[in-house]
């Protein structure tokens, strides 16, 4: 399969507004769901009571086991306490607890699968990266037009190409290249997420499929893609996760050792998974997304802000003023000063599957990351909803018109964190639409500005123009 020409574009990066989300930044426990069953949350403790490098091998072998399909992160949560109770199978009890005997077994599993496709963690010294090749399955080694390395299948049918440029174009004008439709090569996007420092797409053409990753720092952009043929997404699709959990766009230090067949186990293997014993203290937090509305009032919804005993909206102590059944909105009175330029509201009703772009926050190396999210208008029972890749933390999020004009709020909470290759997939949710706003505001007698129609903004100016207002959420439990 000859590669498509979105693998290797030539690509440079100046300063992007979208980087202004990072000022939004505040610390984030690990949360993969609100509110874990006491179980998990006793298999939890145990687990981040073990070294951070620990916990994230075991994640990366359960990757190569075939249960885990999530991001590397070191954090445990539904996800990880699922993917080491389907491993375990009938060899113990479901509890989300590997015995010294059940880790040694997956690392064996884990190195057994690395073995069988020849993966290996290299820096290219092409592009600067760090990356895992499949090599048996890819042992064709060239370099792109643009200067990057491309490993390839025998057949052609699968090729991995890395790239890097200089600083010079914007992050966020890349991603719209990425996204835009091309009638001379018509493909389905299929996933598509922009944050601060990169983006990933994924999506189809009529034979094949693709996964694309861009990073962005000081020394400019760096990434990769990885084209397939269509047949081969059982086999290539699970490593298309590996190989994106071993990405490092801009490495420190030397390339990590690769495991061994029992790595993670040592003559006195560490309690950690195995027992409860001196479980670590965690304080207990959920979190949502909040709109401020002017500089002592935000908007959010009530599946956010339920059962809190402490609130805050960024670094501000908040307490709720108006909760709406109807709506399933709330409406939060702020401490202390502060300044918001809220967004303009819609008046216009949103279209059938009309495109919107949501800003929410996700967790990013255990911290709470702003992330812009694509979104499409829906209806469910007869009523307004939502398709978007959320995750648990995310119910409050906005969301915007392409001329970042405000249309609705998430009413939902996601229960669950489900990724697919590294991203999650999308699904519905509630969604309180403009009308839905207008009627609680006024219950409160509280307004907000109409917007106009105009022209049609990227992704990256409509964040630009609303982050200010966009605000995270944490409620303590």
């Amino acid at each position: 399969m000859p590669p498509a020409p979105f693998l290797h574009p030539r690509i440079t990066l100046a300063r992007s507004a979208v980087l202004a989300l990072a000022l939004l930044s505040a610390p984030l426990a690990h949360a993969q769901a609100p509110a874990p069953s006491p179980q998990m949350a006793a298999a939890q403790a145990g687990f981040e009571a073990l070294p951070e490098a620990e916990r994230k091998a075991i994640q990366n072998d359960l990757i190569w086991a075939g249960q885990f399909n999530g991001a590397v992160s070191g954090s445990y949560g539904p996800l990880t306490f699922r993917a080491i109770n389907a491993f375990k199978g009938q060899r113990g009890p479901a509890d989300g607890l590997l015995a010294p005997t059940e880790r040694a077994a997956l690392a064996r599993a884990a190195q057994t699968a690395r073995d069988a496709a020849g993966f290996k963690v290299l820096a290219d010294d092409k592009t600067g990266v760090q990356i895992g090749i499949p090599q048996k399955l890819l042992p064709k080694r060239d370099v792109t037009p643009s200067g990057g390395s491309r490993w390839q299948s025998t057949d052609e049918k699968v090729t991995l190409d890395t790239s890097a440029s200089p600083p010079g174009e914007e992050l966020a004008a890349l991603f719209e290249k990425a996204i835009a439709v091309n009638p001379n090569s018509p493909r389905k996007i299929t996933y598509k997420l922009l944050r601060p420092d990169f983006f990933v797409v994924t999506g189809e053409t009529s034979g094949g499929r693709f996964y694309r990753r861009l990073s962005a720092g000081p020394q400019g952009l760096r990434g990769f893609s990885i084209g397939y043929d269509k047949a081969l997404a059982p086999t290539v699709d699970k490593l298309v996760i590996a190989i994106a959990a071993s990405f490092e766009p801009f490495p420190t230090g030397a390339v990590p050792a690769q495991p061994s067949a029992v790595a993670g186990t040592t003559a006195n293997p560490p309690s950690g998974l195995s027992s409860l014993f001196a479980p670590a203290t965690r304080s207990n937090e959920r979190y949502g997304v909040a709109l401020a509305l002017n500089e002592r009032m935000a908007l959010s919804a009530a599946a956010a802000v339920d059962g809190c005993r402490t609130l805050h909206v960024g670094t501000r102590n908040a307490k709720l003023r108006l909760k709406d059944d109807a709506s399933g909105l709330v409406l939060l009175d702020l401490e202390g000063a502060g300044a918001a330029k809220p967004p303009g509201l819609r008046s216009e009703a949103v279209g059938a599957s009309e495109a919107l772009v949501l800003v929410a926050f996700g967790n990013d190396a255990g911290k709470r990351a702003a992330v812009a999210l694509p979104g499409q208008s829906a209806q469910a029972g007869g009523k307004p909803a939502l398709s978007a890749p959320l995750q648990p933390g995310q119910a409050g999020a906005p969301a915007f018109d392409r001329q970042g004009r405000l249309v609705g709020i998430v009413t939902d909470n996601p229960s669950d964190k489900i990724l697919i290759a590294g991203v999650a997939p999308q699904r519905s949710y509630g969604f309180a639409d403009g009308a839905a706003i207008l009627a609680m505001l006024g219950k409160a007698g509280v307004s907000l500005p109409a917007a106009a129609a105009g022209a049609e903004l990227s992704t990256g100016a409509v964040v630009e123009r609303v982050s200010g207002a966009v605000q995270p959420i944490t409620c303590g439990l």
